[in-house]
């Protein structure tokens, strides 16, 4: 079972009290974009083996939208941060590296 702390209210709430919302830190494109960006905003994801950061919402809790960093292989949480953060926070990379240093797609 996944469990996540939500970083606004401080539970520590089981994946049935979250609602899963896709990959975090994409770059969006509004009107006039090239209909390559948008295809690419709408329907490329990275869906990778590995830590991943992605968008949660605490939905039977303070119903705030909030950013997460897991491993998809081991569902090994590394840490969330508030939603409008527009890069993960330095001290949850440089965790992220000591944990898992072979890792080299981290950003």
């Amino acid at each position: 079972m996944l469990i996540l702390t939500c970083p606004y209210c401080g539970v520590r709430a089981e994946e049935a009290e979250l609602a899963p919302g896709g990959e975090a830190h994409l770059k969006r494109f509004g009107a006039g974009a090239s209909d390559e960006d948008f295809e690419g905003y709408m329907f490329a994801r990275k869906n990778p083996k590995g830590v991943h950061f992605e968008r949660w919402r605490h939905a039977y809790g303070c119903g705030k939208w909030f950013l997460a960093a897991r491993c998809t292989a081991t569902l090994e949480v590394f840490g969330t941060y508030p939603a409008q953060t527009t890069r993960p926070p330095a001290d949850l990379l440089a965790a992220i590296k000591a944990k898992r240093p072979q890792w080299e797609g981290i950003e």
